[in-house]
């Protein structure tokens, strides 16, 4: 009986055409922020927070409890590549999973302390979640697109006056389906949680001391990155992708 030798360069084969062939090494990100969940269903994750020294992701100093979607998590649409298994849809809930670039911050106030890129919202923005919009996933003013395109939009960026809660006081968006394809989920951020035990509608969420922090340490020049992955599929994609060793 002829047995088959499985060699490592073959098994590497293998893993690259299951789980696509996509290496952090080849972007130019010198900073990382990586949120793990237990698995697919969990609700709050760990936060950890890398830089990157020569070729080497060396941790940095933001980390702790995250909130994430109320039904867990799912694929989403970003730099990484396809994959098998359920992908986000608009209204599920759930906080996307994947490879994904860091945008620009917002909030209710003048400035921040932030490396990023800054917005400031007044009363007449929203992130349009109304799938029929040609709005579809961007944050726009009414002054610049009109009343009626915001009516069906559920999401005010001043939630604070529309909503009495102060969930985007703060902000970061997370480049979630850039191409903004309708019914893929949109309005995806990192913001301020509601409390400690409530998990989002598919944000990845934290108290303020701590978001406050990672705005500090973040640096568009840096090119930051966002990974969200569940511990298993961290673990299998970790060589492949090259991600930090936690």
């Amino acid at each position: 009986m002829k047995h088959t030798v499985i060699t490592t360069a073959l098994l590497l084969s293998i893993s690259l055409m299951v789980h696509g062939d996509f290496s952090l090494q080849e972007t130019a990100s010198r900073q990382l922020v990586v949120v793990t969940a237990t698995d697919w269903n969990a609700t709050t994750g760990r936060l950890y927070t890398f830089e990157k020294m020569g070729s080497q992701w060396v941790p940095a100093g933001v980390r702790g409890k995250v909130n994430l979607g109320i039904n867990g998590l799912a694929w989403g649409l970003g730099l990484h590549p396809d994959q098998t298994g359920l992908y986000k849809q608009e209204g599920d809930n759930k906080a996307p999973a994947g490879v994904f670039e860091l945008g620009t911050a917002f909030g209710k106030y003048d400035d921040v302390n932030t490396g990023l890129d800054y917005q400031p919202q007044d009363e007449g923005h929203y992130c349009i979640d109304n799938e029929a919009s040609p709005f579809y996933n961007q944050i726009v003013h009414v002054n610049d697109v009109g009343e009626d395109a915001a009516k069906e939009s559920t999401e005010p960026m001043r939630r604070d006056i529309h909503a009495g809660d102060h969930l985007y006081d703060k902000g970061i968006i997370i480049r979630h389906n850039p191409e903004s394809i309708a019914g893929k989920g949109c309005c995806v951020f990192i913001h301020l949680w509601r409390s400690a035990d409530k998990p989002s509608a598919g944000c990845t969420t934290m108290e303020e001391s701590q978001l406050d922090s990672l705005l500090a340490w973040l640096d568009k020049d840096s090119k930051p990155l966002f990974v969200v992955l569940p511990e298993k599929e961290y673990q299998e994609n970790q060589p492949l992708w090259t991600l930090p060793v936690l």
